[in-house]
């Protein structure tokens, strides 16, 4: 596949624009010239003319006609062509014509106007004026009024070839300047483009074990490259903290998988070590379930992990009806109403009218399960824990409020860290895993929501989830 190029589409699109400009100003530069000229040989046959009408003399004779002295004509324009004229007078009709008019060209009187024609292979410019008096009649004579209409015309050889010279060296002058500066373009695209290109390569030595990106001062300088700059900068910083996430999943994941495949095979092993009664072997194959067990468990929330972040990458393409998260708190109450019962703990459920919001019941239930469950553990016995659901807008607030001994200000910003344990003594014993809140962060997530964590060391912590409602 032919590979494409932003420089070689530049300088093309330079040298385009340069190229119109300068077929335009041989284009304007000849029209002008030629119209500077052809005004110049009309003001020139305006003269010519009059100095022939000079010549016409008006005399009584017999018929009282006027007359034409041809013994003084003006000098032809070109030298190297002669001119070419003729005359009428109004009340006796055609008066003269000069003595090399062409052969069966004619002209009528009419209004004043320009024109062109050819003759013999000779481009003429004629001229038509009309009502010019005649200035030169016999003393004592009876004068009666008359005007005259001349056609002069003069070749345009000469001009044509100042024309044509005009526009050669226009042209030739424009294309030196086209060169030129299409050379100075092509040198300040590339000067231009330089930074890209080492920034490119800066960017070509970003691998996971290097995520630092050392972008050129050039780059940071241009204000058209300060944005890509920081967006790569962003994103390398993002991917770092992607892929540091992933190690830390992958070895917290297998520390987590080792410890009950340990348990397990020390207990196997221990059973074979030498013939046991069928109590103890019932009791050993008993600790391999419960171990089986947690194992289990395990592998689901890692499974319900993953799922909810690929939910969260794609939330969209999901097929999700409208829901009221009033119904969903309440039965997820009822799921911890055993566990807060044990443990004497009242959950208080506030609610202000209902909260429509596109989405599956099952995965809020599993948020407010998760969030009620910790209030609910991390709360002294006889303490109560409140839900609030409030409606805000275009965004539903639901808050968990317990008054158990808080979290520490240190231990607050990994909270929501897959397999973080800020309570060291909430260990595999008391059943935790430390996915239970990253599994509720992704799930909020990935329905446009967000959740927040506050907390008093000794008072108590209140965890505050946002989400989008629907209208």
């Amino acid at each position: 596949m032919r590979r494409d190029s932003i420089q070689r589409r530049l300088i093309a699109s330079v040298l385009l624009s340069q190229i119109i400009l300068t077929a335009g100003l041989v284009v304007i530069g000849v029209l002008v010239t030629y119209w500077r000229l052809i005004s110049t040989l009309d003001t020139s046959m305006q003269a010519h003319a009059i100095s022939v009408a000079v010549l016409v003399r008006y005399t009584e004779d017999a018929s009282g006609h006027v007359y034409f002295d041809n013994s003084l004509l003006p000098e032809s324009i070109d030298p190297n062509h002669p001119d070419q004229f003729t005359v009428w007078a109004d009340r006796t009709g055609f008066l003269t014509r000069s003595e090399d008019w062409p052969e069966g060209l004619q002209f009528q009187p009419g209004p004043t106007e320009h024109w062109n024609f050819t003759w013999a292979g000779v481009p003429y410019h004629a001229l038509r004026i009309t009502h010019v008096p005649v200035l030169d009649r016999e003393e004592g004579a009876a004068f009666r009024p008359q005007t005259l209409t001349i056609v002069y015309a003069s070749p345009t050889v000469r001009i044509r070839h100042q024309v044509k010279v005009a526009g050669a060296s226009i042209a030739l002058a424009s294309l030196l300047l086209l060169g030129a500066t299409t050379w100075l373009a092509s040198w300040k695209i590339r000067r231009g483009l330089l930074p890209l290109q080492i920034l490119a390569r800066q960017a070509a030595l970003v691998s996971t074990q290097s995520w630092k990106l050392q972008p050129p001062k050039e780059a940071e300088e241009i204000e058209e490259l300060r944005p890509l700059t920081e967006s790569m900068t962003q994103m390398l910083a993002r991917l770092e903290y992607s892929f540091k996430q992933q190690r830390e999943f992958v070895g917290n994941a297998a520390h987590e998988l080792k410890t009950p495949v340990a348990v397990l095979k020390s207990t196997l092993q221990s059973l074979l070590q030498r013939p046991r009664s069928s109590e103890e072997y019932r009791a050993g194959v008993q600790a391999s379930l419960q171990d089986l067990d947690r194992l289990e468990q395990l592998l689901q929330w890692m499974l319900r992990l993953a799922r909810a972040e690929q939910w969260a990458q794609n939330a969209q393409g999901r097929n999700l009806e409208v829901i009221d998260i009033n119904c969903t708190c309440e039965e997820a109450v009822e799921r911890i109403r055993s566990l807060a019962q044990s443990r004497n703990t009242t959950i208080h459920l506030a609610t202000n009218g209902p909260v429509p919001i596109r989405a599956d019941p099952e995965d809020l239930q599993l948020v407010w399960t998760n969030l009620l469950e910790n209030a609910v553990r991390y709360s002294p016995e006889g303490a109560s824990v409140e839900v609030a659901v409030a409606h805000d807008g275009d965004r539903a607030r639901i808050s968990f409020q317990d008054h158990g001994f808080g979290i520490a200000a240190s231990d607050l910003p990994k909270i929501f860290e897959r397999f973080y344990r800020g309570d060291r003594s909430r260990s595999r014993a008391t059943g935790g895993f430390g996915l239970g809140l990253p599994i509720v962060k992704a799930l909020v997530e990935a329905y446009g929501g967000s959740i927040a964590a506050e907390s008093t060391p000794g008072k108590g912590t209140r965890m505050t989830v946002e989400l989008p409602v629907s209208r």
